[in-house]
């Protein structure tokens, strides 16, 4: 529309001024209004068939698909927990097999521990009494050597000092002598 045919139009509905903008004149507010209407309702109609459901559906998914990760979570939670437990036991378990093996080694160390002292018990008991054996056995060959050093003294001494030495009185005073 032009100019003048809004002055026209303004004219003619008694107005004294010219209206610049076509949207504030009053005579073409039905028209207006109509077509608001019609407008509305189609952007309505555009919105509630084709934008809401494809909203809707986006939102179904990812509702569904938050829930099954939720689901899934809770699964794998369980699961650990049950991993966990089982991990437990069977550290458990394990501990407790140690436990035995160890105390078993000990028992059989301090068995072997125990044959090894009683035979090296008896071992130096063994030889304890060959020692002392010898050590009888050299006391005696000590008390004899001893006993003839004696008696060959004697029987020098009493040769030296000027007697005739008798052998029986002189093996009778050394063994004598030596008794106490």
């Amino acid at each position: 529309m032009s100019t003048e045919a809004v002055d026209a139009t303004a004219a003619a509905h008694g107005a004294t001024a010219t209206v610049k903008m076509p949207q504030l004149d009053i005579s073409t507010f039905d028209n207006q209004i109509f077509w608001l209407l019609v407008a509305l309702v189609a952007i309505y109609m555009i919105v509630t068939r084709v934008a809401v459901p494809r909203i809707g559906a986006v939102l179904a998914e990812r509702r569904g698909t938050i829930t099954n990760d939720l689901a899934a979570a809770e699964e794998l939670k369980l699961k650990a927990v049950e991993a966990e437990t089982a991990y437990n036991k069977a550290l458990a378990t394990a501990r407790a097999e140690a436990a035995k093996i160890v105390a078993a080694a000990k028992a059989d160390i301090e068995a072997d521990l125990a044959k090894a002292s009683a035979k090296a018990d008896a071992q130096i008991e063994a030889k304890t009494v060959v020692s002392e054996q010898r050590i009888a056995d050299i006391r005696a060959g000590a008390m004899e050597s001893v006993s003839e050093v004696a008696n060959d003294t004697a029987k020098e001494l009493v040769a030296v000092l000027g007697g005739k030495a008798d052998a029986k009185a002189i093996t009778a005073a050394v063994t004598a002598r030596m008794k106490g």
